[in-house]
């Protein structure tokens, strides 16, 4: 599966890499202890994830012509470095202004990292292998994003801390640095002019990469907006209790860690074309049942069952739009990495619309725009990446 050149060997630290990748999603879990800590109100709280966000809407490009400059692997150690600092200051000093700075150097390394790791790993992989190994990174990161709300509940009942979470994640973080600093990992040169601002965003203008851009942010848009919703109808359509109600988010998770690993595998033997349309099957299936259905099981039915459509749409849209135009790998890596700031998007529209029907089917029908997009899509998506 990886080159000869490098061997399997090399695929540990990248793989480490993708791991410290999900350490970005514990902001979930920190903004509620953070809130409790300070007795913050919903909306000042509400600041600390929103800080993460916005980095990928300022990073993104620059960072694709950064990796001209330096290359792949030395951006990816400069955002385990950034990503490092950002968890170690709250152990250094535990305050409000603290905690708003290291949740803004956890946006910029993790921007730093989704934007360079994923094109590094082409360096490795062979094309027609791409999409099944980044959806393996893609698992590794989910099991981070997973394990980050059990850690911190450990950390708190073992030793009165949760923010030893953050210990852990700076221990691991630091490995995966270690590791990858002695990689040597051969990349092509970058020749000819280097690229602007002006250059980057023109590449929008190859229509199939536009497509891709959009579909990473509905891609982004449906998987934030199933976690913000999913309680909310489950308590609106179940008379589910705030408990009861959170236990959607976690099917939501579990379901789409289930179908990185699937697709890890799937996808090394079956068309992307078709796994594509299956997933975006699911997606579209799952909105109409949250739509139309009443009650708690079948709506933890729906949430299985977008978690698992969910969770292939990055890797296989990633990889073709990298593939399609390889000369311009980090630029096109920028963009599609800046697409992410669709998870900010659609919850505002979802919102105004929920507020406006006087309904949680206001927000899925928002989502639904989303599903309808990646189904047209499909007739986009190439049977192979080339």
């Amino acid at each position: 599966m990886p080159d000869k050149k490098n061997g399997y060997w090399v695929l540990v630290p990248i793989m480490l890499s993708f791991f410290a990748m999900g350490f970005v999603d514990a902001v979930g879990v920190a903004t509620h202890y953070v809130k409790a800590d300070f007795n913050l109100s919903d909306s000042v709280a509400n600041l600390f994830p929103s800080m993460v966000f916005f980095w990928f809407l300022v990073c993104s490009v620059p960072t694709g012509m950064l990796m001209n400059k330096i290359g792949r692997r030395k951006t990816v150690l400069a955002s385990l470095i950034v990503t490092a600092v950002a968890l170690a200051l709250p152990l250094v000093n535990y305050s409000f202004g603290v905690m708003m700075a290291s949740f803004a150097l956890l946006g910029i390394g993790n921007t730093l990292m989704q934007v360079s790791l994923n094109p590094l790993l082409s360096n490795v992989v062979a094309g027609e292998k791409l999409a099944s190994v980044m959806t393996f990174g893609q698992f590794i990161k989910a099991i981070a994003s997973f394990s980050a709300p059990l850690l911190a509940g450990w950390a708190a009942l073992r030793f009165g801390s949760w923010k030893y979470l953050y210990l852990m994640f700076l221990a691991e973080a630091a490995v995966a640095f270690l590791f990858l600093a002695r990689e040597k990992i051969k990349e092509e040169e970058v020749t000819g002019k280097a690229s602007s601002f002006a250059d980057c965003f023109r590449l929008l203008g190859d229509g199939f990469i536009f497509f891709c851009f959009l579909g990473i942010v509905c891609h982004v848009g449906v998987d934030v907006g199933v976690n913000v919703t999913a309680p909310r109808l489950l308590m609106d359509r179940a008379g589910a209790d705030l408990t009861q109600a959170g236990y959607a988010s976690s099917v939501y998770f579990l379901f789409r860690t289930l179908g990185c690993f699937l697709g890890a595998f799937v996808l090394a033997r079956c068309s992307a074309k078709k796994f594509f349309m299956l997933s975006a099957g699911c997606i579209a299936l799952s909105m109409a049942g949250m739509v139309f259905l009443q009650g708690a099981w079948p709506l933890y039915a729906c949430m299985a069952l977008v978690g698992f459509g969910n969770s292939n749409i990055f890797p296989i849209i990633f990889s073709q739009a990298i593939l399609h135009n390889p000369q311009k790998k980090n630029e096109v890596s920028g963009l599609m990495i800046m697409g992410l700031f669709g998870g900010t998007l659609f919850p505002l529209a979802m919102g105004l619309t929920a507020d406006a029907v006087h309904s949680q089917t206001g927000a899925v029908l928002v989502m639904s725009l989303g599903a309808l997009y990646l189904l047209w899509m499909i007739k986009n998506i190439r049977a192979q990446a080339a």
